[in-house]
């Protein structure tokens, strides 16, 4: 692998370019640990897929706002390192997969010529911050909630504080009460409020979905906008010290709310406030609060051709804007993917005619905004000539669904193959969904909900079901879930299992049932609530019958061999290292981090360098000892049993006092520079130690 060098001017993305090649390197040739290496990718966007030597590269896009440059360059990279294919994401990402990793730290480089990173889009750190689509265009939101969503990103991106979490931390800023960034299901979930006249947001706490769904609680009803980023800061140094890092699947923040409780995880969060970078963040709301110049565009003259369809476009498809006379277009994507020779002709038109920017959704689709109403026949012709004007934006029709099978390691079942089978069931025949807004459709792989099927109105996850000595591909069907709005929403309910090929029987089933037995103007989730869980049960208990499964039946949608229940092959192969060796080796890097905060001024990051650098040398001679522990917390608890109150490493206090010093003083130079000796002694201790007991054979 030869080496590489970026063009990029900013230095410090340009090492952090540089150090993923670094790594690559090192992980090629056997010297760098396979767990280590795997969490550096993925704190950079690379994942692996269910193909063997190719990456998902995930590609982080702040609430989805995205500029013509930016889709320009986008697409050129899928060109180049790709096969021309976006995915968006339900957070508002775009995914390329099948990508060479050697190429990786190549085509990064070329992301960030027109400000693109990838950096946090994976791994345990805080991932992409999503926000309203329609921010900034609402008519019923109380102001634009784009540029705290954007400070947050720009505050905790390489932010040392949550780099290496135990988990993946997810943050939404939500612009009205109708909540449509979803605060409830997120680890931090802000909507955005007015009290008094001043801005300010309800902070929700602790959601999350996966197997085990949990709805967030409310932590504050109003805080000032300014306080945020604070709170935000304090909460992410608590789960980054107390939240479990062994147990995987329950390392979540919801775990450690449900552990220790709100108010106790509180407390903990007030003990941070003399150690925080900031106490009260300002926020550049000129960029955001000036919109587009489009007095002087040129309208282009188009012919209609047919009248009525435009029509049925623009009433499932357009949105007036607060800004009189402008509107948003959705774009409907299905299934989130689109592909560069499109997505270039987009770029052009949002350029020169709509305020250079759009939007990706959580929906998996794309937002055009400020679009002026004599343009929108223009747009229309445009879009339907790139085949994106299919009607139902947002609607039923719209459904949601993760790769599953097709890419994802985790995946169980096709889950993109029954999307686009119940999609032209709806299209053929309910037509009336087409405009339908009361049911969402969300579709998972499997239980992981990266296609959010436990919040929807009809969920299908992807699973298998035993059929004799074989298996077949099927689906958990959840009904009755949905967003309530203002924070509140409710989780569907697991129903039956039935083989993956009967899902668009359960489909119309369901369907059929809410028209004939609906009361008027009853939405889903109150005819569910009404009928009850049984009564659905009973309803679909025939599709689970697998004594009389046909041949077809063992193959999953989209596929054409027969079904084998297996996730994907491992993502790559390497040489386990010295784990311990690892550690200290990492702690010497932390050392050097903080250094480099130091002359950067940056007080608060060399503090938290150094912190982390102290505990992972305390962990390595832990794990020596054959001692163990699931979070920092706990390490720095068994440290004082087993090394400092014994005597093997000297301290002039307990290890705990020593190492939470960062608790008791203000982030200034005299205690950043303090703590960054106090780091290095502390690793000169231990490596010492270390050595003596690998000559003694220990």
């Amino acid at each position: 692998m030869q080496s590489f060098r970026t063009e990029i001017e900013n230095p410090v993305v340009a090492k952090d370019i540089l150090d993923l090649e670094k790594k690559i390197r090192e992980f090629r040739e056997g010297k760098a640990d396979e767990d280590k290496f795997r969490s550096l990718r993925l704190a950079r966007g690379v994942y692996g897929q269910r193909q063997a030597g190719v990456q998902m590269v995930r590609i982080k896009l702040p609430f989805g706002k995205v500029t013509s440059e930016q889709l320009k360059r986008i697409s050129a990279v899928s060109d180049e390192y790709s096969k021309g294919r976006l995915h968006i994401t339900t957070r508002q990402d775009i995914q390329i997969h099948y990508v060479s990793l050697d190429r990786t730290p190549e085509l990064w480089s070329q992301l960030e010529k027109d400000d693109v990173t990838l950096r946090e889009a994976c791994g345990n750190t805080v991932r992409n911050i999503t926000a309203s689509p329609t921010a900034g265009i609402d008519v019923n939101e109380p102001f634009d909630v784009s540029p705290y969503a954007h400070a947050a990103f720009q505050f905790f991106l390489r932010n040392p504080i949550c780099q290496e979490m135990g988990r993946k931390f997810k943050v939404s800023f939500s612009a009205t009460e109708e909540d449509s960034a979803l605060s409830y299901i997120h680890d931090l979930g802000f909507i955005a409020k007015l009290q008094d006249g001043k801005r300010g947001f309800k902070v929700m706490l602790g959601g999350g979905l996966g197997s085990q769904p949990r709805h967030a609680d409310e932590l504050f009803d109003f805080i000032e906008v300014e306080k945020i980023i604070p709170l935000m800061e304090s909460v992410l140094r608590v789960f980054d010290r107390y939240g479990e890092r062994s147990k995987r699947l329950k390392a979540r923040m919801k775990y450690l709310i449900k552990d220790i409780g709100k108010d106790a995880f509180m407390e903990l969060v007030a003990q941070q406030k003399k150690a925080l970078s900031t106490e009260i963040v300002e926020f550049d709301l000129e960029a955001f609060e000036k919109g587009p110049s489009l007095q002087n565009i040129e309208i282009p003259s188009v012919e209609i051709k047919d009248q009525k369809e435009y029509e049925t476009w623009k009433s499932t498809n357009v949105i007036p804007q607060k800004q009189e006379g402008l509107f948003a277009i959705g774009i409907r994507v299905p299934l989130g993917d689109f592909y560069t020779g499109a997505a270039v002709k987009l770029a052009d038109l949002i350029k020169k005619y709509a305020g250079n920017e759009l939007r990706f959704t959580l929906r998996q689709d794309i937002l055009l905004r400020h679009v002026r109403e004599e343009l929108l026949p223009f747009f229309y012709s445009e879009l339907k000539e790139l085949g994106l004007a299919e009607i139902g934006y947002n609607k039923t029709v719209d459904i949601t669904a993760c790769p599953g099978t097709d890419t994802c390691n985790l995946g169980i079942a096709s889950s993109t193959g029954i999307a686009a089978v119940l999609e032209d069931v709806l299209k053929e025949e309910y037509p009336e969904y087409l405009n339908g807004k009361d049911i969402t459709i969300k579709i998972s792989g499997c239980m992981n909900a990266c296609g959010q099927h436990n919040m929807a109105e009809i969920g299908f996850q992807g699973m298998s079901i035993k059929v004799g000595k074989t298996v077949a591909p099927a689906l958990q069907i959840l009904l009755g879930g949905g967003v309530l709005g203002d924070g509140k929403g409710r989780f569907a309910d697991k129903i039956i299992k039935i083989p993956s090929k009967r899902g668009p029987d359960a489909l119309r089933v369901l369907l059929n049932d809410f028209e004939d037995q609906a009361q008027p103007e009853e939405k889903f989730s109150e005819y569910y609530n009404r009928q009850g869980k049984t009564y659905f049960y009973d309803m679909l208990k025939y599709l689970a019958d697998t004594t009389n499964l046909v041949e077809s039946d063992f193959i999953d949608w989209g596929h054409e061999k027969s079904y084998i229940n297996a996730i994907g092959v491992g993502e790559c192969a390497g040489v386990i290292i010295d784990l311990i060796a690892t550690l200290l080796f990492e702690s010497e890097e932390k050392i050097e981090n903080a250094n480099s905060a130091l002359e950067r001024k940056a007080w608060a990051d060399s503090i938290y360098h150094s912190y982390t650098s102290i505990v992972n040398s305390a962990k390595a001679l832990l794990l020596a000892d054959n001692q163990t522990t699931n979070t920092q917390a706990g390490i720095i608890s068994l440290f004082d049993e087993f090394f400092v109150t014994t005597g093997k490493i000297e301290l002039s206090t307990s290890f705990k006092e020593f190492a939470y010093q960062l608790n008791e003083n203000e982030p200034t130079e005299v205690f950043a520079n303090k703590f960054l000796d106090d780091a290095r002694l502390f690793h000169k201790r231990v490596d010492a130690y270390r050595t003596k007991e690998i000559e003694n054979g220990k």
